[in-house]
């Protein structure tokens, strides 16, 4: 994490913060497991809002972009007590969301 990101992230309330720690982890983990997909922008709050339990927020609305095209995921993130950081990760890769449903949803190409 660079240190303009680390500042801005400050500004954010906790919930907020953890919740974006986790948006960028998605993305790293997702991109470095063996699968297809490369994402280059997830969300933890698409479909569903996620669920903050003190530094843990788990969710099954979540979706990230790979390669033009948007999928779901659902994930549990455990943050460090500041929320700077993700202690744990885990998450499971759903269906892809037809193109339709974007502009509902609030996702772009």
């Amino acid at each position: 994490m660079d240190a303009r990101f680390a500042a801005s992230l400050k500004k954010l309330d906790p919930q907020t913060r953890l919740e974006q720690v986790c948006d960028l982890e998605a993305m790293s983990r997702i991109d470095r497991d063996a699968n297809p997909y490369h994402p280059d922008r997830a969300k933890t709050d698409v479909v569903s809002s996620p669920v903050h339990a003190g530094d843990t927020v788990t969710g099954k609305g979540g979706a990230f972009r790979s390669k033009g095209k948007w999928y779901s995921f659902s994930f549990t993130c455990k943050g460090s007590a500041d929320h700077m950081q993700v202690l744990s990760f885990s998450y499971k890769i759903g269906e892809m969301i037809p193109e339709s449903k974007w502009a509902a949803l609030g996702l772009w190409r």
